[in-house]
Order: structure tokens, then sequence, then C-alpha cells
């Protein structure tokens, strides 16, 4: 799949915000990543740095965009499929990032950081609201979100994508991340889980510190 552009929501769970001690933001906080950071979660080992800091997981319900977006659109229409992702984190780089003020990417766009379990056929905002997303960690739930709780609902994050970045074909947004948060160990077996079903896994295998 030709992945052109990765938008991803901060701060979109309540409780995921308090958390971290962040403000609950009013209205959507974007940022992304390079499509470098792509990664298929097939149950391979998968590399992440090491000697930077902690890495933290954060599930989320990522969507895929089919065409390009018009004012008035229903995601219906827009969205074509989705799965479940991982934001993975450097959280010590962030936090110093956040303290000098500076942009985000170096703790959120590095190789391996988009984690994408298998796409799924979109079946419209009443279906995706039925089921949890889940993740577990070495065989123990971790996090477990509804886009019903999200802060800024799809369509929201839809339209305000669009008419800040531009939002067509071959784009996905990540929409935000539950409260339950956590570091990546080396060996760590993640498995991420839609209507209680496996959609994807991995193993994380830090390499040696640069």
């Amino acid at each position: 799949m030709n992945i052109k552009n990765i938008y991803c929501v901060g701060r979109n769970y309540v409780l995921h915000a308090q958390e971290l001690n962040n403000a609950v933001p009013s209205s959507p906080f974007l940022f992304s990543k390079p499509t470098h950071a792509l990664a298929q979660a097939n149950g391979q080992q998968l590399l992440l740095p090491g000697g930077r800091g902690e890495v933290h997981y954060e599930a989320e319900f990522v969507v895929h965009i089919a065409r390009t977006y018009e004012p008035g659109i229903k995601p219906e229409e827009l969205i074509d499929k989705f799965t479940v992702g991982l934001d993975l984190t450097l959280r010590d780089v962030q936090a110093e990032l956040k303290k000098k003020s500076l942009p985000w990417l170096l703790a959120k766009g590095f190789p391996n950081s988009a984690v994408l379990a298998e796409w799924l056929p979109f079946e419209g905002l009443t279906a995706a609201t039925a089921h949890d997303f889940t993740l577990e960690k070495n065989g123990q739930e971790v996090q477990r979100g509804n886009i019903k709780d999200m802060l800024f609902d799809l369509p929201t994050l839809l339209e305000f994508s669009a008419r800040h970045f531009g939002l067509a074909e071959g784009d996905i947004l990540f929409t935000g991340t539950p409260a339950g948060v956590g570091p990546v160990q080396d060996g760590d077996h993640f498995n991420l889980k839609w209507q209680e079903k496996g959609v994807g896994a991995f193993i994380a295998q830090f390499q040696e510190a640069e």
C-alpha cells in the first residue's frame, strides 16, 4: 500500500492527557511522522532505538483515506480501511523537546515508530464505535480504547486535518491513544486486537546504543 502522509492526533482522550500531566486541548492537536516510520505488525522482531531513553507504546485507531476530502463529506465516503496501530514514542526525548518548546519529530519520527496491524474494511462510524481496540503486552492487556470516547470525534479530526494540511487518497490518520501508555522493554511481545481478535503482533528488539 502506498501511504503518502501520516497524521497523528495528540491528547485526544482525556484520561491519557491527564496521565502525562498535559493540558486537555481545546482544539485538535496534530503532529506527523515520516513514511520511514512505517512498520507492519506481522509477528516479526521490530528494531527500536537504544540509548535514547524510554520508548513508550501508544495504541490507536488508525484510518486510511480513499479519496480527496471535500467539505461536508461523510467519513463513510472518505475512509475505506482502518486498523489498530502503535504510535511509538521516545518519551525522555519528548520531555526534553517539550521543555525547549521544540517540535516532537525526534521523539515521534524514528524508523518503526508507526506500527500498523492488518487493514480491515471500514463499515462506518456506528460499526467502529461498537467495538474496542486493545493492546496486550506479554499476554496482559495494557490499553483499551473506543473512538466514542475521543475528545474530538472522527468527522472533526478529518475536517481539521483537511483544512490545515490537506487530506487525500493514501493519507492515514492515527486518532489518539487512550490511557495506559507505558515503557517497552527488550523482548516484549505485543498483540494488537480488534473485537478481541488479534490483528497484528511483534516482538520488541532494541538496537545497541549509537
